[in-house]
C-alpha cells in the first residue's frame, strides 16, 4: 500500500513524496515511511528522528519546535490528531458501522457482546480492545485497549477486508485524550460507568472524566445515537455532552427510560432477567452469565445493536446465548466438593466492589478474594481496594498482580491497610493453590486484576503466569 505525502497532508511539502507506511515508532521505521515524532509523558520523539532517517524515512511529522530535519516535513499544533487523520487517509477502509464504547469498567466485555449478538443475528461483526481485535477470521493482536491510529486504522481496514459491516470497540481515556480515534467514523457512542482509575496518568478525577467525555463532545457526530447508562452519576454530563452534538439518547440501566432492568433473578450459573424496552415488557429472558454487573454489560451492548437497528426478538436471542468473555467474570472450574472459582479483571476500587457483590447471591458458602494491586500505577486506589474486599468477601488473601518496578512487599503493606484482617501470600501461584485446597462446599473464588493476562511483570521482565492455568492445575490436584 503506497500513496503520495500529498494525499495524507494536503498542504505538505515535497507532496509528491511516496510513502510506504507510517508509525510513532522509529525501532519501526522502514524505507519509504512516514515518522510521527511524537511528544509523550516520557519521551520525546523528536530525538528519534535522525534514526528515523537513517532507517529510511522519507517524511516526518511533529509539532512545532522541531528544527533541522532533512526530509519533507509536516509540522502541526496537533500532530497526534494529524497522524490519526493521516491513517485514515492512508488506509481508507473501515466497516460501515463503527461503535466506540467508553467508561472504566466493563468495555471488553460489551464490544465483545455486540459483536456476538451481531453475529448471531447473520451479521459480519467484530471488537476491538484490550483483548486485540477479534473478526470473522479470528485473533488480531492489537497491543492496547485503545491502540495507536495507524494500528487501529490498520485493524480496521483489514476487517472492512473481511467482510466486517458492524465493529464496536472500545475507547480508553488514554486513547481519547491523544486523538487515537479522531479519524474513525463513528455510527454510535455509549458510556457505561466512571469511577477511580488510571490517576497514575490524569492528574486529577476531572481530568479524567474531561477525557471521557470527548468521545461524545468531539467524536460523536449530530443524528448517531449516544447510549448512556443511566444509573451513573455521571449520565448527567454525557447526556448533556450529547445534546450538544445533537445525538439522540439512549437510555439503559435499572433507571433506564429506553431499555431497563425490572428484575434480576439469580441461578446457579446464570441470571433471568425481566426487561422493558421503550414502555414494552419482554419475556423473561435467562442470561448464561452471573453477576449484575454482567447483566448491565450485556444491557448496554443490548441497547446498541436497538439503536442501530436490531429489533428486540435478534437482541433477546443473541442475549440468551453470549458467552463470557476471557478474564471477565470467567469460570474456571469447580473443587470436587463443587465450590466454584472464577477469574476477573477487576483492578479497580469500583470494579471489584462491583465484582464481588455481583458474586455475593451465587455463593452459599464463604466468598473468598484473591487480589493485588499493580505497581507504578495510581498508589491511591490500594487501601480503598483492601477496605472493599474486607467489606465484600469472608476471606481475603493479599498477593502480588505486576509490581513492576517497585517493592511488591510495600505494595501489599498499603493494600493491607485497608484489610488488616486479610491474609498475605505474596506469591500468586501460591496463593492461589492455597485457597484452593482450602475451598469448601458451596464457597466461591474470585482472583480478581489481571483477568485475561498471561504474564506477571516484576521489575522490566514479564514472566509467564496465567491465573486461568494456575486454577485449573490446582484443581486438577485437589481432584486427584
Amino acid at each position: 500500500m503506497t500513496c503520495k505525502l500529498k494525499d495524507l497532508f494536503p498542504d505538505a511539502p515535497d507532496g509528491d513524496t511516496v510513502i510506504t507506511g507510517m508509525t510513532a515508532d522509529s525501532r519501526r521505521v522502514k524505507p519509504g515511511y512516514l515518522f510521527a515524532a511524537l511528544k509523550g509523558s516520557v519521551t520525546d520523539g523528536s530525538k528519534f528522528i535522525p534514526d528515523a532517517i537513517g532507517k529510511g524515512a522519507v517524511a516526518i511529522l511533529s509539532g512545532e519546535g522541531t528544527d533541522n530535519v532533512t526530509v519533507a516535513h509536516i509540522v502541526d499544533e496537533e500532530p497526534r490528531r494529524a497522524l490519526a487523520l493521516a491513517a485514515k487517509r492512508f488506509y481508507h477502509s473501515q466497516p460501515e458501522t463503527v461503535v466506540a464504547v467508553t467508561g472504566t469498567n466493563g468495555k471488553s466485555s460489551t464490544v465483545d457482546f455486540c459483536r456476538q449478538i451481531w453475529a448471531r443475528a447473520g451479521m459480519k461483526s467484530a471488537s476491538m480492545g484490550t483483548l486485540g481485535a477479534v473478526g470473522p477470521e479470528g485473533h488480531i493482536d492489537v497491543g492496547h485497549t485503545t491502540p495507536d491510529p495507524v494500528t487501529i486504522h490498520e485493524t480496521l481496514a483489514e476487517l472492512a477486508r473481511q467482510g466486517v459491516t458492524h465493529c464496536a470497540m472500545e475507547a480508553s481515556s488514554h486513547g481519547l485524550e491523544q486523538h487515537r480515534l479522531d479519524g474513525v467514523d463513528l455510527s454510535a457512542v455509549a458510556f457505561l460507568n466512571f469511577t477511580q482509575d488510571h490517576l497514575d496518568y490524569h492528574s486529577t478525577m476531572e481530568e479524567y472524566l474531561s477525557a471521557k467525555l470527548r468521545l461524545f463532545r468531539e467524536l460523536g457526530r449530530p443524528g448517531v445515537p449516544a447510549i448512556v447508562n443511566a444509573d451513573s452519576e455521571q449520565c448527567n454530563d454525557f447526556e448533556a455532552a450529547a445534546l450538544g452534538k445533537q445525538m439522540p439518547i439512549v437510555s439503559f440501566g435499572w433507571r433506564g427510560e429506553d431499555l431497563w432492568i425490572d428484575e434480576i433473578m439469580p441461578r446457579a450459573t446464570g441470571q433471568v432477567l425481566h426487561l422493558y424496552w421503550r414502555d414494552v415488557e419482554q419475556k423473561p429472558l435467562e442470561l448464561p452469565l452471573i453477576g449484575e454487573f454482567q447483566a448491565l454489560n450485556a444491557l448496554a451492548a443490548a441497547a446498541i445493536c436497538l439503536s442501530l437497528g436490531l429489533n428486540i426478538d435478534q437482541v433477546a436471542d443473541g442475549l440468551a446465548h453470549l458467552e463470557p468473555v476471557k478474564g471477565r467474570m470467567e469460570f474456571v472450574g469447580k473443587t470436587g466438593s463443587g465450590a466454584a472459582v472464577f477469574v476477573d479483571y477487576a483492578h479497580t476500587p469500583d470494579g471489584l466492589d462491583v465484582l464481588l457483590r455481583a458474586v455475593r447471591p451465587h455463593t452459599a458458602g464463604d466468598l473468598k478474594v484473591i487480589f493485588g494491586c499493580g505497581g507504578d500505577r495510581d498508589a491511591r486506589k490500594r487501601p480503598l481496594m483492601g477496605e472493599i474486599a474486607a467489606r465484600q468477601a469472608d476471606d481475603v488473601i493479599v498477593t502480588d498482580d505486576n509490581p513492576r518496578t517497585e517493592d511488591a512487599a510495600e505494595i501489599r503493606k498499603q493494600v493491607l491497610a485497608g484489610c488488616p484482617d486479610a491474609r498475605e501470600i505474596g506469591d500468586r501461584g501460591e496463593a492461589i493453590r492455597t485457597v484452593i485446597a482450602e475451598l469448601k462446599k458451596g464457597d466461591t473464588l474470585v482472583i480478581a486484576g489481571k483477568g485475561h493476562e498471561t504474564g506477571q511483570i516484576i521489575g522490566k521482565e514479564i514472566h509467564p503466569f496465567s491465573d486461568q492455568d494456575t486454577a485449573r492445575d490446582a484443581l486438577g490436584a485437589e481432584g486427584a
